[in-house]
């Protein structure tokens, strides 16, 4: 990305504020007129204090009112640059904090309407994103600031500095003129040699970020194995990487800053000599004071070049993470899809013909899968873990979409149907739901946002955990990632309750929950079941066996479908299946001890 694309792309964000960008603009020119003032003064005292000497008696009085004008205008000055730094400083830094404001939200905003299929890629992963996000608003959000802070001001005081030397000695001006570009065209050979270097930066730290994430997600498993040492050398083997670079990246820039620094002094020396030249040559309009004019005119000149590493600095960081942030924005291709279509009521009949599925990564999960699941019964998948039982949820709640074949619902292609309103309908249990950062009525009423306090009781009562909620200190108000993951779990199916839509799937609903919880919900859930539309995922055979229909799995193929019964006396996987779970039950020594205790 160049310097003119990325001004083009943060333009978007910058017009909204077009009077905090003319009120900078007038302190920066006034700003930058202020700052020739050292200059002129320091020449026309020069030049009238030399035409005072040798001083005599009656001189001192009009010595007394220059030095008094000078302190006058010299202070003067100086209260109005601080006035005008300061409005300038804070316009600038006002505009930044409402362009990092508006970035941020943009990408959040846009992340929210990208399939799921995006945040399944390799180079998607959360604490990549997070680090994309993170540097690219911080950047850009400084780059804004460096702009209307450091590189207008700066700039303008150096063209106007220009413009005076040209105006007082043309020699002297192109002297200065020609030092410039020289500074110029070392900072762009510099910025080019460290690019590579920048861009290895940024990726070493996204993979940085992701895996302080990955171990504060596992460090439960990292401790119970003590795998700390070896989570704690993947972290060091990175940060090498991390830290060869910065190495490598300082090293040439303080070679190229020296270098900068010796092109800038070159500037001054020429400018000394020449003026003195002028001077002893008694050239027109030369005067001493005129040296010391020139010399601090170029040092307005330079002060772009001595601040220029700095900013070329920030605006190559720019630049790099500019890169990763823009792709976020701009990735139209990764935007959900929605059709139109909009019934009155939503029967609950999907219909799978010959689908196949591949993840983003290029794991193919499923193969020619054919179904028919039909409305107001319940549907349960069934097989071995990787089988392709949630691959075939996710694409009928539309978080992703079939490579061949076709998903329809009530004979609709699902991707005619609203997107929107597709899962409005569509009430999801996971084996592990996410619990968001709010109290426990919060979560409950993500279901429903429009739901009443006592539809939330309700909702709680009917997944067996108003009781424990009501114990708490702050019942409802208790803050949901402060329970236990059971309790957890028992929040999420309330969110489904309280949502009642007509269309339920239930992943591993009961996984993380005892036996008398389980027991308990499934009473709950077998309620909810009735004139709805169920599939139900799941290894405990007691939820399974109450199914009107059964789709045996294996390597993401249909084997088997049919009533429980019928599946059964087939043989196959769910057999296997069966069996194994009546044994790994223990089945006839329970029976045993129920008869006997009868």
């Amino acid at each position: 990305m160049s310097i003119f694309q990325l001004f083009k792309k943060i333009n978007p964000f910058v017009k909204p504020y077009k009077w905090l960008i003319v009120g900078t603009l007038t302190m920066t020119l006034i700003g930058a007129l202020a700052s020739q003032v050292n200059a002129i003064v320091l020449d026309k005292t020069v030049d009238s204090i030399n035409a005072l000497i040798p001083l005599d008696p009656a001189q001192w009085s009009k010595a007394g009112r220059l030095l008094m004008i000078i302190s006058i205008v010299l202070l003067g000055k100086e209260l109005l640059a601080a006035l005008i730094s300061f409005a300038q400083k804070y316009y600038g830094e006002k505009m930044r904090i409402f362009v990092s404001q508006d970035l941020a939200q943009a990408v959040i905003e846009r992340m929210l309407t990208f399939r799921v299929a995006y945040f399944s890629k390799d180079d998607n992963e959360p604490g990549k994103l997070q680090t994309r996000i993170d540097r690219g608003v911080e950047s850009l959000s400084a780059t804004v600031k460096n702009f209307f802070i450091d590189i207008l001001p700066l700039f303008t005081s150096a063209i106007f500095a220009l413009v005076l030397m040209f105006m007082a000695n043309v020699y002297v001006g192109l002297v200065a003129l020609v030092i410039v570009p020289i500074y110029f065209w070392i900072t762009y050979r510099e910025a080019k040699r460290l690019s590579g270097w920048r861009r290895d930066r940024r990726a070493f730290r996204e993979a940085k970020s992701h895996g302080i994430m990955n171990i504060i997600e596992s460090i439960t498993v990292i401790k119970s194995f003590n795998r700390e040492r070896i989570e704690g050398d993947k972290q060091l083997a990175l940060q090498h990487q991390l830290t060869d670079n910065q190495m490598q990246t300082r090293k040439l820039s303080y070679l190229y800053d020296g270098l900068k620094s010796f092109v800038e002094q070159i500037g001054t020396v020429l400018i000394i000599i020449l003026t003195a030249y002028l001077v002893l040559s008694d050239y027109p309009g030369m005067t001493i004071g005129k040296i010391m004019y020139h010399v601090m005119l170029f040092s307005n000149v330079s002060a772009p070049i001595r601040q220029l590493h700095r900013i070329y600095d920030d605006m190559n960081d720019a630049l790099i993470y500019a890169e990763g942030f823009f792709d976020i924005l701009d990735a139209n291709g990764e935007v959900e899809q929605t059709g139109k279509y909009h019934p009155e009521k939503v029967e609950g009949h999907f219909t799978i013909k010959n689908v196949d599925f591949t993840y983003p990564n290029g794991t193919k999960a499923l193969h020619g899968i054919n179904m028919d699941i039909r409305p107001g019964k319940i549907t349960a998948f069934v097989g071995l873990s990787g089988a392709g039982k949630s691959t075939i949820v996710n694409l009928l709640d539309k978080f992703y979409a079939p490579d061949c074949g076709e998903v329809m619902l009530d004979g609709v292609p699902l991707n005619e149907w609203d997107t929107q309103y597709l899962r409005d309908n569509i009430g999801l249990v996971l084996q592990k739901n996410h619990i968001f950062d709010g109290t426990i009525e919060e979560n409950i009423m993500y279901g429903n946002p429009a739901a009443t306090h006592e539809d939330v009781v309700d909702a709680a009562r009917r997944a067996y955990i108003y009781d424990q909620i009501m114990a708490l200190p702050n019942q409802f108000e208790t803050k949901a990632l402060q329970l236990s993951g059971g309790q957890q779990q028992r929040i999420a199916i309330a969110r489904m309750f309280i949502k009642n839509p007509p269309i339920i799937f239930l992943d591993e609903p009961t996984a993380s929950l005892d036996a008398i919880a389980t027991e308990q919900i499934k009473n709950s859930i077998d309620a909810i079941k009735r004139d709805r539309t169920v599939i139900i995922i799941s290894h405990s055979i007691s939820q399974i066996i109450d199914s009107d229909q059964i789709y045996a799995l294996q390597n993401g193929r249909v084997e088997q479908g049919g009533t429980p019964d019928e599946v059964y006396h087939q043989g196959g996987i769910y057999k296997e299946i069966f069996d194994a779970s009546a044994r790994s039950l223990n089945i006839e020594k329970i029976a045993k001890t129920i008869e006997d205790e009868e």
